[in-house]
């Protein structure tokens, strides 16, 4: 049977191994399998979310509300603008999905850093649009401006503010500097699944997107509950952008996109940011051990801005062999050698959980 051309060259994304293959892969009892390879919230979600849930279950029989106002308001209320700056998506990757499927198409280009989330390129192919990568692997904005002016057809550019897999984030400045230069025809995705670690650790990393849509109205931020928030499981994402570019994006969005248990857990996971707040804290006093590790142990790393740290190694030592060492010892961790790193990224866990890691890794680094 032909399919659509553009196939032909497009890539399945990999996710993280879940815990179950590694049960059954190595024999492994589930409890003594840590998953850290995918940036999930090792402290959960917040208890208030879980009794929601449970007693929205009963209600899983009806169809969502599809107007979702109650989570458009309480996000409204949150980023400081309107229901119809918003756009609620099935995570914030199918956001991204209908913001390139919207602007993108095979007579265009789409820009992106050397190394970043994987889903840009994908989603840009699907649409036959060429894909330009910076020289540098981390957001250099010298060498996007130049990418960006040496080819009049780029239609969308993509900064990943933290970036995945990488860690590093750019000033909030530096960044604003950079879309003075940028036509309004072009759009500037500013993906900000990870804006809370970096506002956490650096307010001039904090992207405010209010501010970002009002000064460009070319910008749409995305955001994510998947992280922070702990509710990976839920699947739910949102865009905030000036309502032509939302009406634009609802074109692309089907019905009923995300579950009625997903809105309520959203919903209610966005009122406690007690939660949200301790998460942060706990990361970053665990991020601060792996760094004191990686530098007893004579390793690079990447400074982060997430909750996740990429590791990086030197010739003597082989990151895939390492994670796969790390596997069949019950530790799942992200290996970067498909970017053409040789390095690791390791989602920081739980105080009882890193201590693991330190052990095991120890022993295997040696």
């Amino acid at each position: 049977m032909q399919f659509n051309d553009v196939l032909d060259n497009l890539k399945i994304y990999e996710a993280g191994k879940p815990i179950e293959l590694v049960v059954r892969d190595y024999g492994i009892e589930a409890k003594d399998v840590i998953k850290l390879a995918s940036n999930e919230n090792p402290r959960g979600c917040s208890q208030k979310v879980i009794e929601a849930v449970c007693h929205e279950a009963s209600k899983m029989n009806l169809y969502p509300d599809d107007s979702m106002y109650e989570l458009k308001e309480a996000l409204a209320k949150q980023y400081s603008v309107k229901d119809e700056n918003i756009i609620i998506g099935a995570g914030s990757d199918e956001v991204i999905s209908f913001a390139v499927h919207a602007k993108a198409n095979e007579k265009s280009a789409v820009l992106m850093a050397g190394i970043t989330f994987a889903m840009y390129e994908i989603y840009a192919r699907q649409t036959g649009a060429r894909i330009l990568k910076t020289p540098s692997a981390q957001h250099n904005l010298d060498e996007f401006l130049a990418m960006y002016q040496a080819n009049p057809d780029v239609s969308v550019i993509f900064l990943c503010l933290p970036n995945n897999p990488l860690g590093e984030c750019l000033d909030t400045k530096d960044v604003y500097a950079f879309l003075d230069k940028i036509s309004p025809e072009t759009l500037v995705i500013v993906d900000g699944a990870y804006q809370e670690y970096a506002a956490f650790k650096d307010v001039a990393k904090k992207i405010v997107p209010s501010d970002l849509i009002e000064k460009y109205p070319n910008t749409i931020y995305l955001g994510t509950f998947s992280k922070a928030y702990g509710l990976g499981g839920m699947r739910c994402g949102y865009g905030i952008a000036e309502p032509e570019i939302i009406k634009s994006l609802l074109k692309l969005r089907a019905p009923f996109n995300i579950t009625n248990l997903t809105l309520k857990a959203a919903i209610v996971a966005l009122s406690d940011q007690t939660f949200v707040q301790n998460s942060l804290k706990e990361n970053f006093e665990q991020m601060k051990v792996y760094e004191i590790f990686a530098k007893e142990l004579g390793f690079d790393f990447i400074a982060s801005y997430t909750n996740f740290i990429t590791l990086e190694f030197d010739k003597s030592k082989n990151s895939s062999q390492i994670a796969q060492k790390l596997m069949e010892k019950g530790i799942i961790v992200r290996n970067l050698g498909s970017y053409g790193m040789n390095a690791i990224r390791v989602t920081i866990g739980t105080p009882e959980q890193n201590s693991r890691f330190f052990e095991l890794f120890k022993t295997i680094y040696k």
